[in-house]
């Protein structure tokens, strides 16, 4: 049986547990993503939208995006949560919202064709150009 990881935003105010079954875990680096988050990169897993359940604070999020696909936030503080993908059916959870390291770490980067010319990656994964 799975453990349940908890996830929650910076100022604790939303916070959701997902299983520890993410099918696939990568860094993006497309230029939505960081605009998104504000940073050089996006560290995200992906797992079936129904094995992600929100416990608190669901009064306080802040949805970002058009219809079955959207970006999910804490409309208090901020903190980026997960991305809601595939018309609803998967979720890409950023991983540095989870209080526990996932057992699946990131396999590759992508869209590393468009990232930051000021960002060196460190790293010995694959990079893609594209997805």
């Amino acid at each position: 049986m799975s453990r349940m990881i908890l996830g929650k935003c910076l100022c604790e105010k939303v916070k959701y547990q997902v299983m520890d079954e993410f099918r696939y875990a990568l860094i993006c680096h497309c230029s939505q993503c960081r605009r998104a988050t504000g940073a050089a990169n996006k560290p995200f897993a992906g797992i079936e939208s129904d094995k992600l359940e929100l416990i608190d604070g669901a009064d306080s999020l802040l949805r970002y995006g058009d219809g079955a696909n959207h970006d999910v936030r804490c409309g208090r503080c901020g903190s980026f949560l997960y991305s809601v993908v595939s018309e609803g059916k998967t979720v890409h959870v950023t991983l540095g919202t989870l209080s526990e390291a996932p057992t699946l770490r990131p396999s590759a980067h992508i869209f590393v064709g468009s990232r930051a010319s000021w960002e060196v990656i460190g790293d010995a994964l694959p990079q893609h150009n594209e997805m």
